[in-house]
């Protein structure tokens, strides 16, 4: 298959959620913005290094990989200092078909669960071995590829005992399903199960979103990008009463979904109620802090500019990212702009560094000390590797610096039960995320 971002638009719209900051509320007109300039540090980086030698297993310690129901933001004692680490990749999986995430199932059992584009998940047991038949095959289903395909994957956390799973991928129509299924056994996924939860009509092929993940307050959060073309000519990323350019929050507890009272648009007439969050251009990977429960977002850029943003956890929803107002912290398709209500990303670069950023995750993992609170997130065209202190993101603007080339058409990072973090290639390979103290 083509890499899912190569055109104009769509080499872009691989990747994509913005970073949410909620202290981020600026007024006035809005000019060019303060940017972050990506740092390079030559002695800081490193080479990837794809060995054939043993592949690390995924851990089996049984942190859960979804954050606790209700934590608590938490300051790190020493803030993470990218100039004193060396990342490396080392290769676990080659072989495999356009993977495009990798998760753990929270149950303690350390294993790896690949989502590969065209529909097949696939599992790699706590011996590094992948097993041979796939956990679950829904490519009569999917429609692939481009930036369409089983996109997202999201273990219940009770997976241990209600075996429930949640998956986001494109049907043979091109629009959005976001469904639940139940396991079969330990290896196996029903696919005889599915009960569609969502299902969004997509009026073009691009800006899918498609990442599905639960937050710290049980919920289940759905990435919807703006509905594609260029531009958002819909003002799909703006207007409430559709669920294209959002962050979707609903409660998935019971036999269908419900929408948690919560939400910030319940009572207003004319807005959907399941959106949670708004103004979002493609947000592609955002991931939950596992420790704090704040929220990181990679959104998707569109001319110019690629975004991260942050949310402190136990921020109330509503926020406003916005885009197509802005695109990253400048103004789009304007001199000026009100920057009014709106949440602006805490960390921006140009497209002379990338064309489509891919969120990552803040590291909490155990076997690589030096990582502990970076955020790690990367982009899909130039395969660099960006890392920023989480706590020091989430007060405002703030700076990253590459930590490696890697050379690889980075589709996304996955993190297992114990918070270690891999990348997946596109190509067909899944890396294990490495670093060294130095």
């Amino acid at each position: 298959m083509s890499r899912p971002v190569r055109s104009h638009e769509a080499r872009r719209a691989i990747a994509g959620f913005s970073l949410l900051l909620a202290a981020s509320l600026v007024t006035g007109a809005c000019t060019s913005g303060t940017t972050a300039t990506p740092t390079w540090t030559p002695g800081v980086t490193a080479v990837a290094t794809a060995t054939t030698q043993a592949s690390p297993a995924p851990s089996s310690a049984a942190p859960s990989s979804t954050p606790s129901a209700a934590p608590t933001p938490t300051t790190i004692a020493a803030a993470f200092d990218p100039s004193r680490v060396h990342l490396g990749l080392q290769l676990v999986l080659s072989g495999l078909d356009q993977p495009v995430f990798a998760t753990g199932a929270g149950d303690g059992s350390g294993r790896l669960f690949i989502v590969e584009q065209p529909g097949l998940i696939l599992v790699v047991g706590p011996d590094g071995k992948l097993i041979s038949s796939p956990f679950l095959d829904l490519r009569s289903t999917v429609t692939c590829c481009g930036e369409r395909g089983l996109l997202g994957l999201a273990f219940s956390p009770a997976y241990a005992t209600d075996g429930r799973f949640f998956v986001d991928y494109t049907d043979t129509a091109g629009n959005t399903v976001v469904a639940r299924f139940t396991r079969r056994d330990a290896t196996h996924g029903d696919p005889a199960s599915e009960k569609v939860l969502l299902h969004i009509a997509q009026p073009y092929a691009n800006h899918n979103g498609g990442m599905v993940a639960f937050g710290p307050d049980g919920d289940l959060y759905v990435g919807m990008g703006d509905g594609g073309s260029g531009g958002d000519p819909q003002n799909n990323g703006q207007r409430l009463d559709t669920l294209l350019g959002k962050l979707l929050r609903i409660d998935v507890s019971g036999d269908s979904y419900s929408v948690p009272a919560s939400n910030p648009f319940v009572a207003r007439s004319g807005a959907r109620p399941e959106i949670f969050e708004y103004g979002l251009r493609n947000p592609w990977r955002y991931s939950f802090d596992r420790q704090t429960g704040d929220l990181f977002i990679g959104d998707v850029g569109q001319d110019l500019w690629e975004e991260v943003d942050a949310v402190r956890a136990g921020t109330p929803g509503g926020l406003d990212f916005g885009w197509r107002i802005m695109e990253g912290d400048t103004c789009y398709n304007a001199a000026t702009c009100t920057r009014h209500g709106l949440t602006l990303p805490v960390y921006t670069y140009s497209h002379s560094f990338g064309c489509a950023v891919v969120g990552g995750y803040v590291y909490r993992g155990t076997t690589y000390p030096a990582l502990e609170g970076a955020y790690l997130f990367s982009d899909d065209c130039s395969g660099r590797i960006w890392g920023m202190d989480a706590a020091t993101a989430l007060r405002g603007p703030t700076s990253a610096k590459v930590l490696l080339e890697s050379g690889l058409t980075v589709s996304s990072f996955g993190q297992d039960d114990a918070g270690e973090l891999y990348i997946c290639d596109l190509s067909g390979k899944l890396y294990h995320v490495t670093a060294e103290a130095h």
